[in-house]
């Protein structure tokens, strides 16, 4: 019934959820900067993910993120994810394959990943010339990841496979 429902928005920082209770929130979408690919700021924001170019740092920060939304997430309810990868140094760098250790770590389980296929984007023509000239395939893609919290005392061992790093 959309007349028992409440919408609440507010800026903060993911990592710190603390005016959220426990177990309260029925979805969450999650979009995190895909390392320092894009900055969303020059310093001024502290803590701004999109300025850590090291990737432990990096998924450090987004473990403490992922079990901050596992914590206030209701059981059996899902929590989306969309991240791409990179490069460094012209080699290929999966970073949706570590943020899914990060949040299976944190105790969520893979229900689907959807792979979405990104064509024209404006960072893409950036890098054409480059790719031709030392040898590597665009990056045409990003992942989507449906995350459930399990519910309490579910025995997860039937779906281990996607819930195991």
């Amino acid at each position: 019934n959309s007349s028992n429902c409440s919408h609440i928005v507010s800026v903060g920082d993911s990592r710190n959820l603390g005016n959220i209770i426990d177990n309260s929130i029925d979805l969450i979408i999650f979009h995190p900067p895909y390392l320092n690919i894009i900055k969303y700021s020059n310093g001024e924001i502290p803590g701004d993910l999109s300025n850590i170019s090291n990737v432990d740092t990096f998924f450090d920060e987004i473990e403490i993120i992922a079990k901050e939304l596992f914590r206030v997430l209701k059981f059996g309810k899902f929590c989306t994810v969309l991240i791409g990868d990179t490069r460094k140094s012209q080699h290929y760098v999966p970073l949706s394959y570590f943020l899914y250790q990060r949040f299976v770590k944190s105790n969520f389980v893979l229900k689907e990943e959807i792979i979405k296929v990104q064509h024209n984007c404006t960072y893409s023509k950036r890098w054409e010339s480059s790719s031709n000239k030392w040898g590597f395939y665009l990056i045409m893609h990003e992942h989507l990841f449906v995350f459930r919290k399990p519910n309490l005392n579910e025995d997860i061992s039937k779906i281990k496979w996607s819930s195991k790093i």
